[in-house]
């Protein structure tokens, strides 16, 4: 049996003011500092020797997994961060508040934009292009995403990355966010385009899947405290 750690970032700035972030670098509030740790701590518990760490490259997921790997006393560990596991990219949405969007554009129009499969968010006209992605083709930047349009990014990242080393019997912690950490377990579990809707991921509350030599799940335990 093979371990899965899934987590989402703590609280960010965009979180606490409820706006859109998507690509757009926040960091993670003093509370977001205090539930990252507290995860460490809760996983520390859990006493899971990992292989590998797996975060995206915005900062509040960055952050969130150094005080993970601080909380659970594996500095160490190798570390790879992804642009594949970014966030869902809101494209025009990015940086409005959550509020002014359903009284602008309704309420059901929103919760699809956000909840459901296949729908994309305004998109965005000229994306920008931090330094970060230099090294890769323009064509990664997206003007927009659906659940689904992240879920094929997160499938790619799953196969090459996730897992071999899976295969190989070394557990993995894998740090991102909330609509990415969604579409892999959408993914994982096999679940409907139609149901993804119910599935919700908080703020640094570990998911722990456990997995057999194929790779089918054994067990899953979120932790809450």
């Amino acid at each position: 049996m093979v371990k899965l750690v899934l987590l989402r970032h703590g609280e960010s700035a965009a979180n606490f003011s409820n706006t859109y972030t998507g690509w757009s670098d926040v960091p993670l509030t003093a509370h977001g500092v205090a539930q990252a740790q507290a995860a460490g701590q809760a996983l520390a518990a859990q006493q899971i020797l990992f292989g590998h760490v797996h975060t995206s490259v915005l900062k509040r997921a960055i952050e969130t997994a150094y005080l993970v790997q601080d909380a659970i006393g594996q500095n160490w560990l190798p570390i790879t961060k992804s642009w594949r596991l970014n966030e869902r990219h809101y494209g025009a949405l990015r940086g409005i508040n959550k509020d002014e969007t359903r009284q602008l554009f309704g309420a059901q129009q929103v919760a699809l934009w956000r909840r459901s499969y296949t729908s994309r968010p305004p998109l965005l006209v000229n994306p920008s292009r931090s330094r970060r992605y230099h090294r890769f083709p323009a064509s990664i930047i997206p003007r927009g995403e659906s659940l689904q349009d992240a879920e094929t990014r997160l499938i790619a990242y799953w196969s090459d990355e996730l897992a071999p080393r899976l295969l190989r019997q070394e557990n993995q912690l894998v740090v991102a966010h909330g609509s990415t950490l969604r579409a892999l377990i959408k993914y994982l579990e096999a679940i409907p385009d139609d149901q993804i809707d119910q599935v919700e991921v908080a703020n640094a509350q570990p998911i722990v899947y456990t997995l057999d030599d194929r790779l089918h799940i054994v067990d899953k335990t979120v932790i809450t405290k």
